[in-house]
């Protein structure tokens, strides 16, 4: 009886169920049962898969060549130092997966030397913005301080494993994660110590000797000396957990990068080159100069600047960074994913305006900003400074198109005055599209010289067709062209979801042409038309006359060009007078229709 009885017990669903009717007929529709969703309770182990899974995302499948190419789409000139810091971070990355890969144990050598990297270069020739675009690129949290705060905090060396912590929080308290960070210092020729005193500066000195346990290998614990916010923290996971963990990150896989300008360092390094009878006995004059003798550089002449022989032995990897040109400050304002003129346009489009630069201005402002020696750091000012007098009057006229020409930056209270009397309006739009012409087909001619390396990194074929589309996509938007490329992968991924909708509703698998594609693209890109419409139109362009081919010849897959797009009916009528002229044949053994 008793087991008669278990198998009659309704299980969970069919309780519920019930449940459900009892109410529907008591309360009509106004009452409803809603079960709750029981999620299983995260333990440490669970963290700790989380925490692997996210570290696994990091990049360590690039190839330095790699890397240089997608440096290139951003950093004009600095080619050895591209190519320095490409190669020696992909290798740094990748020793840590054949480490954590491998079984042969080879990386856990005693004395295993990390790849710390020392640059040297003027301020403004980017040497912060590409290290922040490696980091973004192989996916590590990214941390930078600056060496002339250490030196104010004395010797203790507190703010040199703050960095370590701060990592952490950039890694999103993900201590794994953040261990396989980058931390970068600049300005580090400022802790070095000055050979105008005698005996040790105390203070520079006990900064580079805090760095050196970091640099190598060491464990920074989470947990603040002295610090109550740090001590409340550890209190509360006591009570919650019972145990005192000792939290702390192990620096061994850290990559640390510093840079300077090192003003006195080429003189340091002529004056031994010059004792050993190399020459370059003559005073240096020029800026190229200066970078080759700051390329030879060795340890004896870092040692002689003021740094300790044990820092510049964690230091192995060095890379000047060259002099920006005025020509090479044009370049970067040219370049179509450069922040500074993209933030002009969104300056002014905050305000409805939409502005345009012309080739001579973009000159005019390199010039300005070179002068200011302070490399593309001037180029904002530059900027700012010819166009605030625009951005202050053009929001409150009724001008909606602004053409940034050579004389409106060389004259702009004198352009302004010709703006605002509304003068010739023909004149001023008539502009606008000139130089909206040619920015797209400059953009055009930068996707052909970029294609192969664009293509690979979005997986998207850029063919003619899509190339003019990314660039129109690019002059009608506010966006770099990073994110115009990766709007049109959009479209194109919604038209292939079209094309597997297609074939789950009407069992016909139809496959779009590239210029069918493009088409497509186009219109979305032009219109509000949406993946819906698309989808209605095509069933009632073709459902039925190629659900008729399928019938009589057994045909299951159609390939769409654009001319099939745009006369369905003439594509159909075509296609049945052919398909149906022919003997049955075979799905798949007939080449693509057209």
């Amino acid at each position: 009886m008793m087991k008669e009885h278990n198998e009659k017990l309704p299980n969970p669903k069919e309780i519920e169920k019930e449940i459900g009717d009892f109410l529907a007929k008591k309360f009509g529709g106004s009452v409803k049962m809603v079960t709750p969703m029981a999620l299983p309770h995260k333990t440490s182990n669970e963290k700790e898969e989380k925490s692997t899974k996210r570290a696994k995302k990091i990049n360590f499948d690039l190839k330095p060549e790699e890397m240089i190419s997608y440096l290139d789409q951003y950093i004009v000139k600095q080619e050895s130092a591209k190519a320095i810091l490409s190669t020696k971070i992909c290798t740094h990355f990748n020793r840590i997966k054949r480490a954590e890969t491998a079984s042969d144990g080879a990386d856990d050598m005693v004395g295993r030397i990390k790849n710390n990297i020392l640059m040297f270069g003027p301020t403004g020739v980017g040497k912060t913005y590409i290290i922040k675009l490696i980091a973004q690129k192989i996916n590590v949290p990214f941390v930078k301080g600056d060496a002339t705060k250490f030196s104010e905090t004395g010797y203790v060396g507190g703010d040199v494993e703050d960095l370590v912590r701060d990592l952490v929080r950039e890694a999103d308290d993900d201590i794994e994660f953040a261990q396989y960070g980058i931390i970068y210092i600049d300005e580090i020729d400022k802790i070095a110590s000055s050979r105008t005193i005698i005996g040790a500066d105390v203070s520079r000195s006990g900064v580079q000797r805090a760095l050196l346990k970091p640099m190598e290998e060491t464990d920074v614990d989470l947990k603040v000396p002295h610090d109550p916010i740090s001590m409340i923290q550890e209190i509360e996971r006591f009570r919650k957990t019972g145990k005192r963990d000792k939290r702390s990150v192990n620096t061994g896989n850290i990559l640390f990068i510093m840079s300077g300008a090192f003003g006195d360092l080429a003189r340091i390094v002529k004056q031994r080159i010059a004792a050993q009878g190399i020459g370059f006995g003559a005073t240096l004059k020029t800026p190229e100069e200066n970078i080759e003798i700051i390329s030879q550089a060795k340890a004896e002449d870092l040692i002689e600047f003021g740094f300790e022989s044990e820092f510049v032995g964690r230091l192995p990897v060095r890379a000047v960074f060259e002099k920006l040109t005025e020509d090479d400050l044009f370049e970067i304002l040219k370049n179509p994913s450069n922040p500074i003129i993209l933030g002009k346009k969104l300056d002014f489009a905050a305000y409805g305006i939409d502005i345009k630069f012309e080739d001579k201005a973009l000159r005019i402002l390199a010039k300005n900003a070179f002068q200011e020696n302070t490399g593309a750091r001037g180029l904002v000012s530059a900027v700012e400074k010819a166009l605030l007098v625009f951005e202050k009057k053009l929001p409150s006229s009724q001008i909606r198109k602004f053409p940034v020409t050579g004389t409106a930056v060389e004259d702009p209270d004198g352009t302004l005055k010709k703006m605002m009397a509304l003068s010739d309006v023909d004149a001023l739009n008539e502009t606008y599209e000139k130089l909206f012409f040619e920015e797209k087909e400059y953009i055009k001619t930068y996707l052909n010289a970029n294609k192969k390396n664009l293509a690979e990194k979005y997986g998207l074929t850029l063919t003619a067709s899509r190339i003019d589309i990314v660039a129109s996509y690019y002059a009608n938007h506010m966006m770099d062209i990073e994110k115009a490329i990766k709007k049109i992968k959009t479209f194109y991924d919604d038209i292939k979801k079209i094309e597997l909708y297609f074939f789950k509703n009407h069992d016909i698998n139809i496959v779009m042409e590239d210029d069918a594609v493009d088409f497509i693209i186009d219109q979305f890109e032009k219109s509000t038309h949406d993946l819906g419409e698309l989808y209605e139109k095509l069933s009632a362009d073709f459902e039925y006359g190629l659900k008729l081919v399928r019938e009589k010849t057994g045909k299951h897959r159609f390939f769409i060009t654009k001319y099939a797009l745009m006369n369905p009916e003439a594509f159909i009528s075509n296609l049945i007078k052919d398909e149906l002229s022919l003997p049955a044949v075979n799905p798949g053994d007939r080449e693509k229709l057209k």
